[in-house]
């Protein structure tokens, strides 16, 4: 960031980042609330394993579909516009998914959704790159995703608890109506860059269409854009199929866990993942070195995961340390982000964290209704309240997808390009 900023301004970027980290809580809690209420979901809809994988992962295929195309506008038209308007259609979506009334109409509703908030994070990256400095980066989108990360934990147990108490319809229908004041306040409140807030009414130059294509391209071509990709899917990928779908069934029916219990542990990896998003960003930052981080947290990543694939029954105590540390291992891919930026153009800032991004929302999109669908060859025909139910060594073939999805994020690891938490494209 080469424009200095007045205090007005400053005051400004943290009222204005602030409005649209609480519009990325609900994006979080959006992408989780299926797991919370997946085995409601089965029995108002009579759905199987892999109809329930297909309505979750509507979301992810939407959200994979348009990181790219939100990069490229986020970069040309600026967040502020796109964040109104991802607002509003995610609003409308969350009201048509609370008011379905056959899991066609859910399918719809799960698609504006996706369409809605897909926008969200992009865009609030594009913000962080162009209103603070360089070496905050990866510390400030760690603080954002504390924060945002409050919607996974309302997705657990809260969201458990109040669609016991209101009906899951009721839920999203409230979240609709806020995601659509959201939408204004960010019209209202948010700027594209410190000229364009400047009083003199400089506006920064915008890219053409021509130029936004060229720069896509260069993004795509380059090969160090790709392990921050691979990472992320490796990693975000793994951890949103199983927290965002398929935990709560998981250990209902492998550890004998009643709801509440299945939806306090998910929220405590999603705690764990909130806290661990600041440390990493911040130690990353601190220490000046992105490779040796990613490592690290990734490779211990996967190997947790031998522990859930193995369907072994921990003590609770250890169940819960399990899933803490899980969680704040999960947030090592937050730093795909900084990595893909940092390899890249500055102007390019938007694209280059979409084209990441979309790594963990592609294979999310893939890997939800395939585990449904690795499970549903092995079912016997088991029933409980609508839904069906699985064996252990059924669940341990939809685990090991997981699995194997975790340890790519590690291998990938090592092809990465240590950037020192600067940017490098010049020096290339």
């Amino acid at each position: 960031m080469n424009f200095q900023l007045t205090d007005e301004q400053k005051k400004h970027r943290w009222f204005a980042l602030a409005v649209v980290t609480v519009s990325y809580i609900l994006s979080f809690f959006q992408r989780f609330a299926p797991a919370g209420i997946a085995q409601d979901l089965a029995s108002t809809f009579h759905t199987s394993a892999a109809s329930l994988g297909a309505l979750a992962s509507t979301y992810f295929y939407v959200y994979t579909l348009t990181q790219i195309p939100t990069g490229v506008l986020v970069d040309t038209l600026g967040p502020r516009r796109i964040l109104a308007m991802g607002g509003l259609i995610g609003g409308v979506g969350s009201l048509l998914f609370g008011f379905a009334p056959t899991f066609a109409w859910a399918l719809v509703g799960r698609t504006l959704i996706g369409l809605g908030v897909s926008v969200t994070f992009v865009a609030m990256l594009k913000l962080i790159a162009v209103w603070f400095e360089e070496n905050r980066f990866a510390t400030m989108v760690g603080v954002c995703l504390l924060i945002g990360n409050l919607g996974s934990v309302l997705a657990g147990s809260p969201l458990s608890a109040t669609a016991q108490m209101v009906g899951w319809r009721s839920v999203f229908i409230a979240v609709g109506a806020i995601s659509v004041v959201l939408g204004g306040l960010c019209w209202w409140v948010v700027r594209d860059s410190p000229q364009s807030s400047a009083a003199s009414g400089e506006k920064p130059s915008a890219m053409n269409f021509t130029q936004a294509w060229q720069g896509l391209k260069s993004v795509v071509r380059n090969r160090d854009t790709l392990p921050a990709l691979l990472i992320n899917a490796g990693m975000s990928g793994s951890f949103f199929t199983f927290v965002g779908l398929w935990g709560a069934p998981y250990l209902m029916q492998v550890h004998s866990m009643s709801k509440a219990s299945a939806s306090f542990h998910l929220s405590l990896w999603a705690l764990g993942f909130a806290v661990g998003c600041l440390f990493i960003g911040s130690l990353s930052d601190r220490l000046g070195r992105r490779k040796p981080v990613m490592i690290t947290v990734s490779h211990l990543y996967a190997t947790m995961w031998l522990v859930l694939l193995s369907c072994v029954a921990l003590p609770v105590a250890l169940s819960y340390v399990l899933f803490v540390g899980l969680g704040v291992l999960t947030s090592g891919f937050s730093l795909t982000w900084a990595c893909a930026k940092e390899v890249n153009a500055p102007k390019l800032s938007g694209m280059s964290t979409s084209v990441a991004n979309m790594g963990g929302f592609l294979a999310t999109a893939l890997m939800q209704p395939f585990v449904g669908w690795v499970m549903d060859l092995g079912w016997t025909g088991q029933m409980l309240g609508g839904a069906r139910v699985y064996d252990v060594r059924t669940w341990q073939y939809g685990m090991a997808v997981m699995t194997l999805m975790a340890v790519l994020g590690a291998m990938s690891t090592w092809w990465l390009r240590e950037t020192r938490c600067r940017n490098i494209w010049q020096e290339k």
